[in-house]
């Protein structure tokens, strides 16, 4: 019989009483209901699944954070780390997958997708470094294929950024903080026109606590004018950023256990990278008569090159086993729909939205070469890729009576691959098509509580250079079999919400996915490994509390197990995390003293499919207390409040340092995470 992992005993009286806190809460006394926001907001009746929610503007900034990723933390049983450099995509985890830096869960800043195709690192690759925080107006996320909008890349879920249109002040503020952390950022909003014009920018440096200082510096900009409302309205947008960082990546724990490295060390001293994202972005809606017509455009240009040695002097003994991979190229899209409101079927009340969507890359210069210390020693590859996908989707939502409504949707998608490559027997282009159902039935509400019957498919690409790769790179010699160019999935949950009061919102749900296929393009090869199918399932609770203008609290609980179907080469699929848990609570009204305090734990999960190699849990506290005026902003953070000895991410592989036997060691490779660190700032507002 499977079993969830629970954590281990070192953790779990601080896990427990974290859990505990919502029923705690629960049993006191309710308060008199206020305006509500957030993730608190009462969704009966507006939500067609238990896990979908959202998180308003207040609830993002007043979380103490160490990278801008951490952001998607408010997505519950979202974990968010990091493995190489700050100015690399995060790492990410969620319902049983280890989604690597961005695989399978979908990110969009006002109907940008942020996940890049065949991208140099990896499918699916989600830098959220080109977004700055303040300038979030809020975040809408769902979990599981049960949303005919949701296509490639979101089989997990997907989150939605909304950006400002308009900032109530201005502001400029500063922060400061421990191993050369600096950060200045500003932004306002003026009268232009018939509209609103919003501009700002960042600034952001750090060093860190390693022992090779990171020199990480990054410049992030964006102009936005909007004009109009609910109804009729558009917007323009520009943003921009650029980043240059070097990285200790991961590293032996053999090495760190031996003394001769700190575990804030390194082995290669060159490895890092720079990046940009460029992009223009527009959205529109118009009301005409009963019709709600809605779109968006964009287009950007981004690069990546980056430099990376896992592995040290296992392949080449002589130069090292740093690579480069480099990726350049335009994006352009967009999504047009239009929702019927007021419509019937069968007498039924009906709206319905029918859509289309577009995605394309043209990529050039796509490389993966061998270096040392950042020269080119070797290439292994090289390739020009265009990626093309276009979609219909339609969907009616149906209230069948009182208690009764559904949504049944389909999404239709064409994908059109090109790629020429160096060598003309990884070279060719290939159309592929999929669609996929999707169901919701919404029961109640009841007494305050409403259920939920989730059924959908869904799908991912895998990298359009698999799909036609026939000689291994690496040698040229070696026969190799091209993969699928897409891969079905199929999710279904079961959920509930209850409202208690105006108040207090709770929510179960449990889960399942199945997927034909783990095809994945590894980018640090430069070739593909195809996985066996997989089974993953889970549940998830959450309660969230506001009882009044000064106080909050939210607690999410998610277990998860990830199960291959061909259990030859062992059962677990690796580096899923069976156990997660994040709580907070904030204090403070608009003026005056404030304060918050978070912790998430993440528990032991098999770095091996037969679990015979698991990673080290990991429970971190961040604390901010500060003071409101009228006009100033005073905070101090504190991360890693208790100095914890954690680590952000841990790999079970081979490796061989100098003077190591040839064949290398199989070790843990780990990047810990940070140490305590304190930041204060100042924001001035007019």
């Amino acid at each position: 019989m499977t079993t969830f992992s629970t954590p281990p005993a070192h953790s779990r009286r601080a896990v427990i009483a974290m859990a505990m806190m919502p029923f705690a809460l629960h049993a006191q006394e309710m308060l008199e209901p206020i305006v509500v926001t957030g993730k608190a907001e009462n969704l009966i009746g507006e939500a067609d699944a238990a896990s979908k929610g959202q998180s308003d503007r207040e609830e993002l900034l007043e979380r103490p954070y160490l990278r801008r990723g951490e952001l998607l933390e408010v997505v519950p049983g979202m974990v968010v780390t990091q493995h190489a450099g700050g100015g690399k995509a995060n790492q990410y985890f969620v319902r049983g997958y280890n989604l690597d830096h961005g695989t399978d869960f979908g990110i969009f800043v006002d109907g940008m997708p942020a996940n890049y195709r065949a991208h140099g690192h990896g499918q699916g690759y989600a830098d959220m470094n080109f977004l700055i925080p303040e300038f979030v107006e809020r975040l809408d996320y769902q979990k599981g294929p049960y949303d005919a909008r949701m296509g490639d890349l979101t089989t997990a879920g997907s989150a939605e950024f909304s950006l400002v249109n308009s900032l109530e002040r201005g502001f400029a503020g500063i922060t400061i903080g421990e191993d050369d952390y600096y950060r200045g950022v500003f932004g306002d909003s003026v009268q232009a026109g018939s509209g609103t014009l919003t501009f700002g920018g960042e600034a952001t440096y750090y060093n860190g606590p390693w022992v090779l200082e990171e020199d990480a510096h990054r410049f992030n900009g964006l102009i936005r004018w909007h004009t109009g409302d609910e109804d009729n309205f558009f917007n323009i947008m520009l943003l921009g950023y650029q980043a240059e960082w070097t990285s200790s990546d991961q590293i032996p724990e053999r090495a760190i256990y031996s003394g001769e490295i700190d575990r804030y060390g390194y082995l290669d001293p060159t490895n890092g990278g720079q990046s940009q994202r460029y992009s223009l972005s527009m959205n529109w809606g118009r009301l005409c008569d009963d019709v709600m017509w809605k779109g968006n455009g964009y287009v950007g240009y981004y690069d990546l090159d980056l430099y990376s040695n896992f592995t040290y002097f296992l392949d080449d003994p002589v130069n090292g086993d740093q690579f480069r991979q480099s990726d350049q190229r335009i994006f352009f899209g967009g999504d047009v729909s239009a929702t019927l409101q007021g419509r019937s079927i069968f007498g039924a009340p009906t709206d319905y939205i029918i859509g289309f969507q577009t995605r394309n890359d043209a990529i050039w210069d796509l490389e993966l070469a061998r270096t040392r210390a950042r020269a080119d020693v070797n290439k292994i590859r090289e390739d020009d890729v265009f990626t093309g996908n276009y979609s219909v989707y339609a969907a009616a939502e149906t209230k069948w009576n009182e208690w009764f409504r559904t949504q049944a949707g389909v999404r239709a998608d064409l994908f059109y691959f090109d790629v020429e490559s160096d060598n003309p027997a990884n070279s060719g282009d290939e159309f592929d098509g999929i669609a996929v159902p999707k169901l919701n039935l919404i029961f109640g509400p009841w007494a305050d509580t409403e259920y939920y019957l989730n059924l959908g498919g869904g799908f991912h690409s895998n990298d359009a250079r698999g799909i036609f790769t026939r000689i291994d790179p690496n040698d040229g010699v070696t026969p190799v079999l091209p993969v699928d160019p897409l891969v079905r999935t199929w999710g279904s949950e079961i959920g509930v919400r209850h409202q208690w009061g105006a108040n207090l919102t709770t929510t179960a749900a449990l889960w399942y996915i199945y997927s034909e296929s783990e095809l994945l393009y590894v980018g640090d090869a430069g070739n593909v490994e195809a996985g066996p199918s997989t089974d993953r399932y889970g549940v998830e609770f959450a309660a969230y509390w506001r009882p009044n203008e000064w106080f909050s609290f939210d607690s999410e609980i998610a277990l998860s197990e990830g199960r291959y179907t061909d259990t030859s080469g062992g059962a677990f699929v690796e580096n899923q995390v069976p156990f997660i848990i994040s709580s907070g609570l904030t204090l403070g009204g608009k003026t005056g003293l404030y304060g918050t305090l978070r912790a998430r734990y993440f528990s032991e999960r098999p770095l091996t499919a037969d679990k015979r190699v698991e990673s080290e849990d990991s429970l971190q506290f961040n604390a901010r207390v500060g003071y409101r005026l009228e006009n100033w902003d005073f905070a101090v953070d504190v991360l890693n409040l208790f100095d914890r000895e954690d680590n952000d991410i841990e790999y079970y592989y081979t490796s061989r340092m100098p003077g190591e036997p040839a064949a290398g060691i199989d070790d843990v490779h780990l990047h810990p995470a940070e140490p305590r660190t304190i930041r204060a700032s100042v924001t001035y507002y007019w």
